[in-house]
């Protein structure tokens, strides 16, 4: 049985175009990071539709972002396993493009700076989030007087010690690791990547003298910098090797491209960047950081106040990656940090207004935004993550950021008020507060960020009338089908029950077809040629969204019932029957492509809603000719909507199937327990 993350990973498939509507694709913290072939093949509304899905984000000309939240991954590996996606497509897919078309194709040169950014910093992010728990960690056990956190290493007790390489690790050997993201990122090799500041943190290269000496290497001056812990070095060397590469592949024939394009790139690079690249990068990014220093001095109020503000803006764009690498910088070269306090007071409000969202969304019981708001603020605060509760929320709609920026104005006053600072670097949740100084300035500043977009939103909604009128509409409609669903089986438990007294029967005590093993044969309920469901062209019947089954290209004009049950619901324009057969297997039968758009011309109805019906029996009566001039699919889909009831339902195509002939197969789930006995 395909589980819920392969499901939706299937939808979300479908509804970007395909397999081969994919160019590549990557994934962060929370987003699915699609580059596309052609993005006006993209279902938007049928994504975002997806209780699952969180947000759908366009970027650049080709760029499509979708949120998942914090249990990305899973959708990730599910995608990657589909037809189409595995490796050798994908090889496949990218001969047919220019090797560093990237860096010279679909992005305007200002998004793809971001983007590039953007994707060096993300496979790194698990490592620094990581490492700044254990720095909070350190710290605390700084705050209790357990040890001093700043103390030399000779003078910390070696567990200490040890917990102290933990993080450090990530951060002294950080450029070895944005060396590598960046160049895959280029299309340059990343392991060469790698190597590049990874020989100007050696200890032969250390040996030569201390930060700001100056040496003579072969007769030119060489001036030392301390590159651990540094961002835009290993950034600016990526590019270098990118165009290193390129040229030296051009002039090396292909057979010994393996051998010589890395040693001439190395030989030319690490020079490179010791000499020159090196210290140019250490050059913008203390520029950057001397700014930003500056602007605190003159008043660290105003810094204060304007980061908050700022973030809102900054992080759809991505555009908050600069100033990410600033505040390692700043950590690296003042010992403290003077955005991230601040920077905390826009998180919190974020996730202020989404625990507004919650409350709101468990008063009107509206599933879909309880999972999306309760997810997002989880991910918030405790990790410190924003991005669930941005796409999630805030950026779908339009009141959020009325509720969001007083909050981060409010946060932002006390953050400055208290010059907050940053001791190392963390993420910003409920668990790094002691990376913070003064931390109980910080909690003022966050909890109050928090309350005042919080009560904002319980007082004053977070959606405009239009929004809120729709979504209660839609909650209104969803509560009376769920009523009717209810009185349906009340109704139908009473009426099975009587016709069993009346027979003197004894209901069985489960469905046959959900009896741990059992396996259960459909026959069609229309002639013609049976075809594998995923050929159906609407992608909620050909991901499996909608369940599994099969497809009939009818050569018949009337739907029978493929076993004895009831009607559960037949659509008045007749385009479809959905029936609850006695076996348990809840069947859907949609004769034709958007038929429904026909308003029932060419479709007789012949039962009603539930009505008992035996195998045979006729549902609908419709003209296929008529359905063809107007331009639709013929196509039936037959699909067993609770597919995730049992543990498979495999569909059996053939050339032609009359009435009886088996068209698909379900296998019920085998519990753990008779598993386990067998």
């Amino acid at each position: 049985m395909a589980s819920a993350a392969t499901d939706t990973s299937r939808h979300i498939l479908a509804e970007v175009g395909g397999a081969e509507n994919v160019s590549s694709l990557t994934y962060c913290a929370t987003r699915l990071r699609f580059d596309l072939v052609d993005r006006s093949k993209v279902d938007i509304d049928r994504l975002d539709s997806d209780p699952a899905v969180l947000g759908v984000v366009e970027q650049g000309s080709t760029g499509l972002q979708v949120v998942m939240g914090g249990g990305v991954a899973d959708y990730y590996n599910a995608i990657v396993r589909e037809p189409g996606m595995g490796d050798a497509d994908a090889e496949s897919r990218a001969s047919s493009k220019k090797e560093y078309g990237g860096v010279r194709g679909k992005y305007d040169w200002v998004n793809y700076c971001f983007e590039f950014l953007s994707d060096t910093f993300r496979p790194v992010l698990w490592a620094l989030l990581g490492a700044s728990l254990i720095i909070t960690m350190l710290v605390l056990a700084d705050t209790f007087g357990m040890q001093d956190f700043r103390a030399p290493m000779e003078e910390q007790p070696d567990g200490y010690v040890l917990l102290h390489a933990m993080w450090r690790s990530v951060f002294y050997f950080l450029p070895i690791m944005i060396g590598a993201t960046a160049a895959r990122k280029l299309g340059a090799n990343e392991w060469v990547g790698a190597a590049i500041p990874a020989a100007l943190l050696t200890p032969e290269f250390l040996s030569l003298g201390d930060a700001g000496d100056t040496v003579q290497v072969f007769g030119l001056p060489l001036v030392l910098n301390d590159y651990s812990s540094q961002v835009f070095p290993p950034l600016i060397a990526a590019i270098g090797l990118f165009w290193v590469e390129k040229g030296l592949k051009r002039i090396i024939p292909q057979s010994v491209q393996m051998v010589f394009v890395p040693f001439f790139s190395l030989l030319i690079m690490i020079p490179a960047t010791a000499f020159l690249l090196g210290p140019f990068g250490i050059g913008i990014g203390n520029g950057i950081s001397e700014f930003l220093l500056w602007l605190n001095g003159v008043s660290p109020f105003i810094l204060a106040v304007i980061i908050p503000l700022l973030y809102p803006f900054l992080v759809p764009l991505g555009l908050h990656w600069p100033l990410n690498a600033i505040m390692i910088q700043n950590i690296a070269t003042l010992g403290y940090d003077f955005i991230q306090g601040p920077m905390g007071a826009w998180n919190f409000a974020c996730f202020g207004v989404v625990a507004g969202v919650l409350v709101i969304s468990i008063r009107e019981r509206n599933k879909g935004m309880r999972q999306v708001s309760f997810g997002g603020l989880m991910a918030g605060l405790f990790g410190g993550i924003s991005e669930p509760s941005l796409y999630g929320v805030l950026l779908r709609f339009r009141k959020t950021y009325m509720r969001l920026l007083p909050g981060c104005l409010v946060g932002g006053v006390i953050m400055g008020f208290f010059d907050v600072k940053a001791s190392a670097f963390v993420f910003t949740s409920l668990l790094t507060f002691p990376a913070m100084d003064p931390w109980g300035g910080y909690l003022f500043g966050i909890a109050a960020a928090f309350i005042t977009s919080l009560l904002l939103v319980l007082f004053f909604d977070y959606r405009g009338k239009d929004e809120k009128a729709e979504v209660r509409a839609a909650l209104a409609a969803e509560q009376d089908a769920e009523r009717d669903a209810a009185q349906d089986a009340a109704q139908d438990a009473a009426q099975d029950a009587d016709q069993d007294a009346a027979s003197g029967v004894v209901a069985p005590a489960a469905k046959p077809a959900l009896v741990p093993g059992t396996v259960t044969v459909l026959t069609t309920p229309v002639e013609g040629k049976v075809i594998p469901l995923s050929e159906v062209d609407d992608p909620a019947f050909s991901s499996g969204a909608l369940g599994q089954g099969v497809a009939v290209e009818p050569s018949g004009d009337t739907v029978v019932a493929p076993a004895d049950g009831k009607v559960l619901t037949v659509q008045k324009t007749g385009h479809a029957v959905g029936l609850r057969l006695d076996s348990g297997i809840e069947l859907l039968i949609h004769i034709g492509i958007d038929t429904v758009k026909m308003g029932g011309d060419g479709f007789e109805v012949l039962v009603e809603k539930r009505q008992r019906v035996e195998a045979g029996t006729p549902l609908i009566r419709f003209d296929t000719e008529k359905i063809r001039e107007a331009g639709y699919s013929t196509v039936t889909p037959v699909v067993v909507v609770n597919s995730r009831a049992f543990g498979s339902v495999e569909g059996m195509p053939a050339p032609l199937a009359a009435f009886g002939d088996d068209i698909v197969t379900v296998t019920a789930a085998v519990s753990s327990g008779a598993a386990a006995a067998h």
